[in-house]
């Protein structure tokens, strides 16, 4: 059984499918899509160790050539250099419009070669097989794709909406247990800015979603990706809801840059710790009750992630630096903080002009130093 799920973009519209075993019928999914039946498959070696035979068979049985594409697994591959790398390999296969570039594998994989896929002659058609929960929750559906640079995480980049979405849940099978936690971060966090029923049946299932029963599984990235493309079809460049998708952001990219963007803190365990900091910061300044701040990081804590600034790796953390890092996100503008906030479990919305000062102190009260 499969669910498809529409992204409502006028003639840039395209479907999620939901499911188990989409990676045997990809090809015959895919080939509507092709004009010359050749797709550059970029990939990291594990995914492709795991996987690639599958998709590779499944490509072939409907007469799609696949071009592996491999990178070397984790963030460092989503830089300038990984770009680079990405975009002459896919210009020595002589790839043309007719083609198109499939991206195969977790976030970092999804962003690289969506955004490779973006610039390659102007723009070439891609389609997303995310292979994380992560992934298929939140990175795979919208059209961001970008590269981090030293300044900060994902500052260079483009909208490029991809032609396809295929979220095969039994590729999740393979997954650490750490990273089906990270994932759950993606999941949680839409209960918490638009949905108290979603994070009400998450209170209640999150130890048969991160079991991978697949009831619950297929529920949790179904209604997640519905909420996303839902948010992504009224505001597709971030110019206004669409900004609620990025709670706990803010507090967790300036997680990420003090400790590298490695295996130290994974990007969900971030948002996770970032989201509890969001709710508590609400309630700081009064904004949402301490109940509700409590109950929200109760909820993330359920699922093993992180929620405060001791739990993190490379703690402690200096307070003015991580408020240094969060005048650097793409939400900033004109030197002011913009953060996503809190009024109550499940009502989110978008803080501009937050006072830094303010922030920092916060820091200082959750363990941070001066």
């Amino acid at each position: 059984m499969s669910r498809t799920i529409p992204v409502g973009l006028g003639d840039r519209a395209y479907d999620v499918v939901v499911g188990e075993g989409l990676l045997d019928v990809a090809g015959r999914l895919i080939a509507p899509f092709q004009k010359r039946g050749r797709t550059a498959v970029v990939s990291d070696e594990t995914v492709w160790r795991l996987h690639g035979e599958r998709l590779t068979a499944s490509l072939n049985a409907s007469g799609i050539e696949a071009l592996p594409v491999i990178v070397a697994p984790g963030e460092q591959s989503k830089s300038f250099a990984g770009l680079a790398d990405v975009s002459d390999r896919l210009l020595a296969l002589e790839l043309d419009r007719g083609d198109i570039v499939t991206a195969f594998g977790g976030g970092v994989v999804g962003d690289l070669a969506g955004f490779a896929a973006a610039i390659y002659k102007r723009g070439i058609d891609f389609v997303q097989i995310p292979t994380t929960l992560l992934a298929q929750v939140d990175s795979s559906v919208g059209g961001k794709t970008a590269i981090d640079t030293p300044r900060g995480k994902n500052l260079v980049g483009a909208f490029h909406q991809p032609k396809l979405v295929l979220a095969d849940l039994t590729v999740l099978s393979t997954l650490s247990d750490r990273e089906m936690r990270a994932g759950y971060a993606e999941v949680i966090k839409y209960g918490l800015l638009g949905d108290l029923d979603f994070f009400e049946w998450l209170e209640a299932n999150v130890a048969a979603v991160l079991a991978r029963d697949p009831a619950a599984l297929s529920h949790a990235v179904a209604r997640s990706i519905e909420m996303k493309a839902e948010i992504v079809a009224e505001d597709e460049r971030e110019q206004g809801r669409r900004a609620l998708l990025n709670l706990g952001h803010t507090f967790g990219h300036a997680l990420e840059s003090e400790t590298g963007y490695g295996d130290a803190l994974l990007h969900g365990e971030a948002v996770g710790a970032g989201m509890a900091l969001a709710f508590r910061f609400s309630a700081a300044q009064g904004l949402v009750t301490g109940q509700d701040a409590q109950r929200a990081t109760r909820g993330i804590a359920a699922s093993g992630l992180p929620t405060t600034l001791a739990q993190v790796a490379g703690h402690p953390f200096d307070a003015a630096r991580l408020v240094a890092h969060m005048g650097q996100d793409k939400k900033a503008e004109a030197g002011r903080l913009t953060f996503i906030l809190a009024r109550a479990l499940g009502d989110a919305y978008v803080a501009k002009d937050v006072d830094a000062a303010a922030v920092r102190d916060f820091l200082i009260t959750e363990g941070a130093t001066p």
